[in-house]
């Protein structure tokens, strides 16, 4: 370390990475905390104020600091650094944490090391992914009264498995339970699946969905909560996504038709099970919150991103947080458990023309699907009815188109009048058509001279032509 660098921390002082000391006194506080943090510095021989003091560096003082790294649990690694009359000790971020040294567990917090107490600890091991909630066992299920033989069963129709063994067998099979002194005790991942309903054991592991009016969380118009077994509140709630979102047809051929949501369901489904999988069990104050908006849905669990993670890695690397759960949602056929869900989420969105997943992680992790904006129909006074069949008729159109026909080309060309534009995909929604029987109504208008299509094939739209907007300005006199 050069004059400079070291010149530039002494007016930056202690903080989070940086420690000053001016002696070997509660170093290994330091270590342990450094290490069970994110690794940092300790300059031995500046005080707190600052001020260079030095230390008198040899090899019985390097010995005895290295000698106070081993004898931490686990042992610490450190490398010695040494600038003029101070001793630089670079402690590196642990890979088997938590740490303590004789005094106990220590963190840093800011440009403090700080002893964690005993819900302090807990909270750290949870952080760290070393207490799964999945894979502790509560006694307070009972095999013979929460345990739903039919949840097993249908577990087993969806993974492919053959029932030739008892369900006490499967289930240890599975990871799920284990035999106990003649009694047969579920981990939390068996009574999240197989409960006979799980609100009796928890409350907090619900789905819950709401239906909003508007844009804001105001008027609740629905709400429904599932909290039976995981797999149930997966699909109840897609069912109740399903209620609400718009659908159009597209015919495939007599007398088959094939149904288009607004949102692709695969992509909602996607992402309530990446919810389920990974949100954070251990917080009991928040369920997933599945909420429709008029112009979006949001898909929230508590639990950002899991530890290990980074954000650029997001969409590329998995890491699961409810390896266990995650286990079982895999062999039911729900995820692939191969990091696969949020590319897969994207390109179905990508496909159905809509703009992208909009993903927030921060405490919560949430998944934002846009709705498509929908203009409402204009409303067509009876004189612009009368004129404008008027002109079907002059233009030879009139023969052969129903009234319904009629009554929509009259919406389009009152739209465009409104709106100035029009795309294909807004006919579809505005009057739940399929895609060729919208290009049929264009086609129409478009033989008439009354529009034309600009811009490119997928982003383009149509306009008025010259005699359209003059023919509109004829009929509105």
């Amino acid at each position: 370390m050069n004059k400079d660098e070291l010149r530039l921390i002494l007016e930056e002082g202690e903080g989070y990475r940086i420690e000053f000391k001016e002696s070997m006194t509660s170093i290994d506080k330091e270590l342990v905390a450094f290490t069970n943090s994110s690794g940092g510095r300790i300059f031995l021989g500046i005080t707190d104020d600052k001020k260079i003091i030095g230390a008198k560096i040899n090899n019985k003082l390097k010995s005895q600091i290295q000698d106070i790294a081993n004898n931490c649990q686990p042992s610490i690694k450190i490398i010695l650094e040494e600038s003029e009359n101070i001793l630089i000790i670079n402690v590196r971020e642990g890979e088997d944490k938590p740490y303590k040294c004789s005094s106990g567990f220590y963190l840093r917090v800011g440009p403090n090391s700080q002893k964690l107490n005993r819900n302090e600890i807990v909270e750290f091991f949870k952080a760290e992914g070393l207490i799964r909630f999945g894979e502790l066992i509560n006694l307070k299920f009972d095999y013979n009264t929460h345990f739903d033989p039919k949840k097993l069963e249908h577990f087993l129709r969806l993974a492919g498995i053959s029932k030739v063994l008892d369900a006490p067998t499967i289930l240890t099979n599975l990871g799920v339970a284990e035999r106990q002194e003649g009694k047969v005790i579920f981990n939390n991942t068996g009574i999240l699946f197989f409960s006979k309903n799980l609100q009796d054991i928890y409350f907090h592991t619900a789905i819950t969905c709401a239906l909003y009016k508007g844009t804001e969380k105001i008027d609740v118009l629905d709400r429904r909560d599932f909290n039976e077994d995981l797999i149930s509140s997966i699909d109840r709630a897609m069912i109740f996504l399903k209620q609400y979102i718009p659908l159009r047809y597209e015919m495939t051929g007599e007398p088959r038709r094939r149904e288009i949501p607004e949102i692709p369901y695969e992509a909602l489904r996607e992402a309530i099970i990446n919810a389920t999988a990974h949100r954070d069990y251990f917080k009991k104050g928040t369920n997933i919150m599945v909420e429709m908006f008029d112009d979006r849905i949001d898909i929230t669990n508590f639990g950002g991103l899991a530890k290990g993670l980074n954000p650029e890695d997001f969409g590329k690397k998995s890491v699961l947080r409810n390896p266990n759960i995650a286990n079982l949602l895999h062999r039911a056929g729900y995820i692939e458990k191969m990091g696969t869900g949020i590319n897969k989420m994207r390109n179905l969105i990508s496909k159905a023309g809509l703009p992208p997943i909009k993903f927030e992680f921060d405490t919560f992790f949430t998944a934002t699907f846009k709705r498509p904006k929908i203009k409402e129909p204009v409303v067509i006074p009876e004189t612009f009815s009368k004129k404008f069949d008027e002109i079907l008729h002059h233009e030879g159109v009139n023969e052969g188109v129903n009234e319904g026909v009629k009554e929509r080309l009259r919406k389009e060309i009152a739209y465009l009048n409104t709106y100035k534009s029009i795309r294909r995909s807004d006919v579809e929604r505005l009057f739940n058509i399929s895609t060729a029987t919208a290009e049929r109504d264009l086609s129409i208008l478009k033989g008439l001279n009354l529009i034309i299509f600009e811009g490119a094939p997928k982003t383009g739209k149509y306009i008025l032509t010259d005699k359209g907007k003059e023919i509109i300005a004829n009929i509105a006199n």
